[in-house]
């Protein structure tokens, strides 16, 4: 255990918290550009240079930032001691958060495309993907506050 850390536990928990919102930000607002992006701008356009701009410096200077500081505090967490390996609801939220993890990839790999003007998926799909990190959100929050199970 990180015993060394528990005088630390507030600041951890806060750092935590901040960037969680931080990268729950990002996971809102990046397929929602990504509607726009698909719905209104030509491949090569300006309009899509800006898109693929704002697409980008939001991955890499928010969203990735983020989630790998928001691993590091829940690790740091966890390793102090507030994750029980006996209790349904810590193995919920973990779940959930790698599910959030895969979604950020998945985010990634589509900025990737845009990038290189190979989108073929719809601003549909991108409505759709815009709700699961709401769901997880939803399951992430409800394990650690109600704790049900």
């Amino acid at each position: 255990m990180l015993d060394f850390l528990l005088p630390f536990y507030s600041w951890i928990k806060a750092f935590h918290i901040i960037s969680v919102i931080s990268w729950m930000a990002g996971m809102f607002y990046l397929p929602r550009l990504f509607v726009y992006h698909a719905e209104t701008a030509e491949v090569g356009s300006e309009m899509d240079q800006t898109f693929q701009t704002m697409e980008r410096k939001l991955l890499k200077v928010i969203m990735g930032p983020a989630m790998m500081a928001s691993w590091l505090f829940g690790l740091l967490l966890i390793g102090m001691g507030v994750f029980d390996f006996g209790s349904a609801w810590s193995w919920i939220k973990l779940f959930a958060v790698v599910a959030m993890t895969g979604a950020h990839i998945w985010l990634s790999a589509r900025q990737k495309e845009f990038a290189a003007g190979e989108n073929t998926r719809s601003g549909r799909t991108y409505r759709i993907a815009n709700e699961v990190p709401t769901v997880l959100m939803f399951i992430i929050v409800i394990a650690v506050i109600v704790r049900p199970f």
